[in-house]
C-alpha cells in the first residue's frame, strides 16, 4: 500500500494514517529555485542534526517554494514556504518542525484547529532545545537560543 497522492476523502485519510503507522517514509522533495533548495537543505541539516528528519519524512512529502503565505497543505502533505521564511535557517527549520507536528495531528485526527498553534509551537521549541544540545557553531547556537526566548516569551495583554 502506497501513500495516497492527496488526502481529501475518508478513505485517503485512513490510507495515509495506516501508511505512517506502518512505518512509511516519504522521499522528501524540495520544489523551487536553486537558492530556495539550497536554503531548505541547510534547514534539513539542522533537522537531521536534532534527530527530527525521520519524523519529518513520516508526515511531509514535499517542501515547495511559493510567493504567498507559508503554510501547511494537509491534503498534499506539503509545506509551502516563501523566500522570507527561508532567509533565517534556524527559524525556517523551526517552522518546518511546527508544520510537521500540525500534519501529524491532522493524520491522527487531533482537532488542532480548535487548540490553536500552541502545541505545534511547543514541538518546535522542543526541537530548538534539542538542537542547542548538539554541537553547533556559536552563531547557530545563538540563533537557536534567541528563537527559544522569542517563542517562549510570555506576554500580558
Amino acid at each position: 500500500m502506497g501513500f495516497p497522492e492527496r488526502i481529501y476523502t475518508l478513505e485517503e485519510f485512513a490510507k495515509a494514517r495506516k501508511c505512517v503507522e506502518e512505518g512509511y517514509r516519504h522521499r522528501l522533495r524540495i520544489v523551487g529555485s536553486t537558492a530556495f533548495k539550497d536554503r531548505v537543505r541547510e534547514m534539513l541539516k539542522l533537522i537531521r542534526k536534532a534527530g527530527y528528519y525521520d519524523y519529518l519524512r513520516a508526515y511531509i512529502r514535499q517542501i515547495m517554494e511559493i510567493d504567498g503565505v507559508s503554510q501547511l497543505r494537509e491534503a498534499e502533505a506539503t509545506i509551502w514556504l516563501n523566500s522570507i521564511t527561508v532567509k533565517e535557517v534556524v527559524e525556517g527549520a523551526r517552522l518546518i518542525v511546527q508544520k510537521t507536528e500540525q500534519m501529524k495531528d491532522y493524520l491522527s485526527g487531533e482537532k488542532y484547529y480548535e487548540r490553536g498553534e500552541l502545541p505545534t509551537i511547543n514541538k518546535s521549541v522542543e526541537f530548538l532545545k534539542t538542537l542547542v544540545r548538539k554541537r553547533l557553531d556559536k552563531k547557530l547556537r545563538r540563533s537557536c537560543e534567541e528563537a527559544i526566548k522569542l517563542w517562549t516569551k510570555e506576554t500580558v495583554l
